[in-house]
């Protein structure tokens, strides 16, 4: 009986995803893990417990997200939730935070010629990212478990970090040992929040996709499964499916953004990484003065 309504599933199944107008739409939560932020703030003599609380509120409210993928048998588009901003939130400081940790922008996905384009924001200057989708070596496992009522199989990747993904930060291992070591007449001065975090080179993901939707997309960039991936996670930002729907009523237009000036991933996270740095030397040595961008 069991078999029967297996077959059964696989046969409507068949007729659903070989349909030339197929689309489908999949609400994602997307969560990142704040713990080693918390925990330097703690240590962090110039910032007050009312401070604290500020940030790790705004920080909150950029790290939990929900976003909607549109997908079709070759293509998606993938973005934010669109929400009121509350107050503060829209701050140029917070929309750079927020474009640093996946969210703003429109993300587009084109599986049959291995492409993506994104529209980004970054210090007041629009970006249009354009370049080829990363490869993934997935391993598969052999795990299974279910996610919303879908059989699920566990795929894991080793892959090189995205230097202007700022949830790819990892703190210092051993840092407290090194601040013990510091020299007496150097504990009065002032050091940068985030030199006690690090860029790792490499970071393991692991994907949970389901062959009962058969269509190779994900969330963000992910891609490259013989099914929809419902959960990635990364060590520390963990995104979940918790809705999906095919054939939906409502279509929507498939389509790569067109705004913002156009360059390459790698262009781009130069970019990102050059004025960081600046800002991070000018954090040190002049207390924060706030700093413009001057495009190339």
């Amino acid at each position: 009986m069991k078999k029967n309504l297996v077959l059964i599933f696989l046969f409507f199944s068949t007729i659903v995803f070989s349909q030339k107008d197929f689309q489908g739409m999949a609400v994602y939560e997307s969560k990142t893990s704040m713990g080693e932020f918390n925990d330097r703030m703690k240590g962090n003599k110039d910032i007050t417990p009312e401070m604290q609380k500020m940030i790790e509120e705004r920080m909150k409210k950029m790290f939990e997200k929900t976003f909607i993928l549109n997908f079709d048998k070759s293509t998606s588009i993938y973005k934010e939730e669109e929400k009121l901003d509350a107050p503060g939130q829209n701050q140029g400081g917070f929309r750079m935070m927020t474009s640093m940790m996946g969210g703003g922008g429109t993300y587009f996905k084109n599986i049959k010629e291995k492409k993506y384009t994104v529209d980004k924001e970054f210090m007041g200057k629009e970006f249009l990212v354009k370049d080829s989708l990363k490869i993934y070596n997935w391993q598969m496992t052999g795990e299974t478990r279910q996610i919303g009522g879908y059989n699920c199989f566990k795929a894991i990747a080793i892959v090189p970090t995205n230097p202007s993904d700022f949830r790819n930060f990892r703190m210092k291992k051993n840092d407290e040992e090194k601040k013990e070591e510091v020299k007496a007449d150097e504990k009065e001065k002032k050091t940068n929040f985030m030199d006690g975090f690090e860029m790792p080179k490499e970071i393991t993901i692991t994907a949970w996709y389901t062959p009962e939707i058969p269509v190779s997309q994900g969330p963000e960039g992910y891609w490259g499964l013989p099914g929809l991936i419902l959960e990635i996670n990364d060590g520390k930002t963990t995104i979940l499916c918790s809705k999906i729907v095919l054939n939906p009523k409502d279509r929507v237009e498939i389509k790569a953004p067109t705004t913002g000036k156009e360059i390459s991933q790698k262009e781009y996270d130069e970019t990102v990484m050059k004025k960081m740095e600046e800002l991070r030397e000018m954090g040190a040595g002049q207390g924060g003065r706030r700093m413009e961008f001057r495009g190339r």
